[in-house]
């Protein structure tokens, strides 16, 4: 009688992570990837079917897991709204001072949406590119906590009802910039959710958790507010004595939150395998061997999915695709807050020289350059800073300057629409405050935020939904950004030339500030990681020669390959192609990481070759009538999904 081999199904599983994690991966039968979520649990054995099986969070989770279903109207990717819901006004509020958690929820994912995609009438969205179906399913929504951290980041795991047990697949983000926790739902979630993945966010430490001083107030894990003392709150400042004012966990936790963001989403990417656990316990465990786990982000959340792939240790990740990073380079590159403080003293200057006369939001409505700047010039004269008499002259000093320091034209006319919104202070005063670890009473340079109401106290309804509403960083959503100013025409070089000096000063007590930003330095992902870096060439804030190139170059320098897609046309905000005057320059980025994350699942389900190299899009800009297909110039068969 033949004696029937035992199959050592541990071994098969280590087999196959070693396969994908030295690239042997395609030199495995494909049918053999089918098997691996069945062999990874037999591997497990027959664990105790208990009904604590699967139910534990880890231990980095302080409170409860939130569960809510999202179903009959109201899905995991547009909460009802559907693309027309998403695009039109904001969702409103039965009781704009004491909103429901189910309306803020809505309102949190509307804008998220708008503050990410191009959702007009001539932007594509839903036509040439992206979608958004319905999909029901769970959240599951917590408060996680880095070890030493003052003030925890949130987490929350979406799971689609049509998850696909056989292709395990959970998406991990982190929003960009400062937003809150739905900031990466246009990307990973639009990507992720359709296609039967799970998909676990992170706001890494910064969201929309505003803490009202004069109301001792704070947010709650399901967006309400309530005030301190009485429940665990997203982030509660010391007591102030009485003092007013409004603090945001970003700038003022004490914990320096970027020099984390690749740990916060390594620990959503573990949440995320927990809560699947617990969605699905006969299924369970979900590891990180029988469940591909892909890290995407754009801007902010770029970044962080690069700190975490080079933190990756214990090859959680299978894949990174990584949007318009906001990625700083040891001894490279240039770090946002250096160039972001240069930005916002010469940038108005310079943008007020012909050259730029036809830079989309450059001139005033009437054609013309705007005061301030034109001020800007006369002040930089004052200082020494420029030599001409006459502001063409200086305006030009002030342009030369900045192509020395690595400033392209194109970068230069997109970032006229940033420095007209005046984000180049919003960052730099938030961002110094979070490198140096400051409270909301002692942020560098006398700056401070405080409720636009009268006397410094907020309305109800707005403070209501700061949560839902605020994009991450004031000025904004009825909160103001005061101090660093003076009462001249240009009342904001005061503060720029404050911050531009702490960064240049040696003394001692500006030392945080630099520590802080040598923190945020990227490591070095594992060699055999699939990374793709995708950047618009016309990015004006976070411009590629400063952030993407510097990390491709220095990958490839230390051996390393991955692949690199520089987008003609494309810059930092989708969302402003909606713009007049804006969007005709331009072609959104998205499509490109919705692309880079097609060829990606090709590669990870269907043994698709990793490319050595990609063909390089030539795409043309939309002009003035609707956005093409054509227009984008995508490799098509890799916009199609898996075949």
């Amino acid at each position: 009688m033949a004696t029937v081999p035992v199959l050592d199904f541990g071994a098969v599983v280590g087999a196959l992570t070693r396969a994908r994690v030295d690239g042997m991966a395609n030199r495995l039968p494909q049918w053999i990837w089918l098997l691996a979520p069945v062999l990874a649990s037999c591997a497990a054995g027959p664990a105790p079917m208990t009904k604590e099986t699967g139910m534990q969070a880890p231990a980095f989770v302080h409170g409860e897991v939130r569960l809510t279903e999202h179903r009959e109207g109201d899905d995991l990717l547009s909460a009802g709204l559907g693309l027309e819901g998403l695009a039109g006004p904001p969702v409103s509020f039965a009781h704009p001072s004491h909103p429901t958690p189910a309306e803020l929820r809505r309102r949190a994912v509307q804008s998220s949406w708008k503050g990410i995609a191009d959702l007009g009438p001539l932007g594509g969205y839903g036509r040439v590119y992206g979608a958004v179906p319905n999909v029901p399913g769970r959240e599951y929504q917590a408060f996680a906590w880095i070890p030493g951290a003052h003030a925890p980041h949130r987490v929350l795991v979406q799971v689609p009802d049509q998850f696909d047990r056989s292709r395990r697949c959970l998406v991990v983000t982190a929003s960009s910039g400062s937003r809150g926790i739905y900031g990466g739902i246009a990307l990973a979630g639009a990507w992720g959710l359709p296609r039967g993945c799970a998909v676990a966010y992170t706001d890494k430490g910064a969201g929309t958790g505003y803490f009202d001083l004069a109301d001792d107030s704070g947010v709650v894990l399901d967006g309400t507010r309530a005030r301190r003392g009485t429940t665990t709150l997203e982030f509660e400042p010391e007591e102030t004595g009485g003092r007013t004012g409004i603090a945001f966990k970003h700038a003022h936790s004490g914990d320096n939150p970027e020099a984390d963001w690749g740990r916060h989403v390594l620990q959503a990417a573990r949440f995320g395998l927990s809560m699947l656990d617990r969605a699905f316990p006969d299924q369970a465990p979900f590891t990180e061997q029988n469940t591909r786990i892909i890290a995407t982000g754009l801007s902010n959340g770029g970044g962080a999915v690069l700190q975490a792939a080079g933190l990756d240790d214990d090859y959680l990740l299978s894949g990174v695709v990584a949007l318009e990073p906001n990625v700083h380079v040891p001894d490279q590159g240039r770090a946002l807050f250096d160039y972001a403080s240069e930005a916002s003293i010469w940038l108005p200057c310079a943008l007020a020289g012909t050259r730029f006369d036809a830079a989309p939001m450059a001139r005033t409505p009437k054609g013309e350059v705007p005061p301030a700047w034109a001020q800007r010039c006369h002040l930089l004269h004052q200082h020494g800073l420029v030599s001409g008499t006459r502001v063409n002259a200086q305006a030009s000093q002030a342009y030369e300057h900045l192509r020395a320091s690595g400033w392209s034209d194109e970068t230069m006319i997109t970032a006229a629409s940033t420095t007209a919104f005046d984000m180049w202070r919003a960052v730099t005063a938030a961002y110094a405050s979070a490198y140096m670890r400051r409270g909301p009473h002692d942020m560098p340079c006398g700056f401070r935020y405080q409720a636009a109401g009268a006397h410094g106290v907020a309305d109800a309804a707005v403070r209501a939904g700061w949560w839902a509403d605020a994009s991450g960083i004031p000025p904004g959503n009825g909160v103001d950004l005061l101090g660093g100013t003076d009462h001249s025409a240009d009342p904001t070089l005061p503060g720029a030339l404050c911050l531009r000096a702490v960064w240049e000063d040696t003394d001692a007590s500006t030392q945080p500030l630099r520590d802080g930003v040598a923190a945020t330095a990227v490591k070095l992902p594992r060699g055999s990681l699939a990374v793709w870096v995708v950047h618009g060439a016309s990015d004006g804030l976070l411009p590629p020669s400063f952030t993407s190139e510097p990390y491709v170059a220095w990958v490839h320098a230390k051996g390393g390959h991955l692949l690199y897609w520089k987008v003609p046309y494309a810059q930092h905000f989708d969302a402003f192609l909606a713009l007049p005057g804006f969007g005709e320059q331009h072609v959104p980025l998205l499509p490109y990481g919705y692309a880079a994350l097609d060829r990606l699942w090709a590669h990870l389900y269907e043994g698709a070759p990793w490319p050595a190299v990609v063909p390089t899009p030539a795409p043309r800009p939309r002009g003035t009538g609707e956005l093409t297909r054509e227009a984008l110039d995508l490799p098509a068969a890799w916009t199609q999904g898996p075949k």
